[in-house]
């Protein structure tokens, strides 16, 4: 897609623009592993606090 940069991550900001929801929806759909185009890392099992990865590949097929 002529949308998607040529970096091999994408921001969740970028993944909720291109899906056409809320940055908040994204975070949660991958911390619910119902978005199959990333992952959600907790970063301390003692905090809610999570790192994401959102493949571009796995994105751009997924749209």
């Amino acid at each position: 897609m002529n949308e998607l940069k040529e970096n091999k991550n994408v921001s969740v900001r970028e993944a909720a623009q291109l899906l056409g929801k809320s940055e908040q929806f994204v975070r949660v759909a991958l911390q619910r592993g119902i978005l199959p185009i990333g992952v959600a890392i907790k970063t301390n099992e003692n905090n809610r606090r999570y790192n994401y990865h959102i493949s571009r590949k796995k994105l751009e097929e997924y749209i």
